[in-house]
């Protein structure tokens, strides 16, 4: 019963984290592009255009995740195959991130990077007994100890 609104919030999170990267990535181009020095004897139009097409890439790629995350909400159901797959590499990403960030950015932006990565691996282990009876074809598991008239269940 956990799944269902984490992963529609970590949804609307990463559509918001998709448009601060783009915005910022916008920015950080612009700021070459109009300091016209060379970096390594880089051109600065070549800087400015890749920091744009990978914070284009970046955020596409998040939008992306954003999409599997709305998936699982709406179906309430687990992710499987590649959307797994994009939201278990979503959550290292948001790790190494939350890592980096701590040193070069400050607390704040380490809490939020793991307040997502929060949301995505909850989202991917949410209800794991759910999800293993839906893998098996029993369909979802709801009697059990702690529901009503529900026996333990044999493992």
């Amino acid at each position: 019963m956990v799944r269902r609104p984490v992963a529609l919030v970590g949804a609307v999170v990463l559509v918001g984290e998709a448009i601060g990267i783009g915005l910022l990535n916008w920015f950080l181009g612009l700021v070459v592009d109009r300091q016209d020095m060379s970096m390594g004897g880089l051109d600065p139009d070549a800087m400015s255009i890749g920091t744009w097409i990978g914070g284009g890439l970046f955020g596409l790629y998040l939008l992306l995740c954003a999409l599997v995350m709305l998936l699982v909400g709406i179906r309430n159901r687990p992710a499987v195959g590649i959307g797994r797959i994009l939201l278990i590499s979503a959550a290292v990403v948001h790790a190494l991130l939350g890592a980096f960030t701590v040193g070069l950015v400050g607390w704040l932006a380490f809490v939020f990077m793991m307040v997502v990565f929060g949301l995505i691996v909850l989202t991917l282990v949410a209800d794991a007994r759910t999800a293993d009876a839906v893998d098996k074809g029993e369909g979802p598991a709801e009697s059990g100890p702690g529901t009503e008239g529900g026996a333990p269940q044999p493992a």
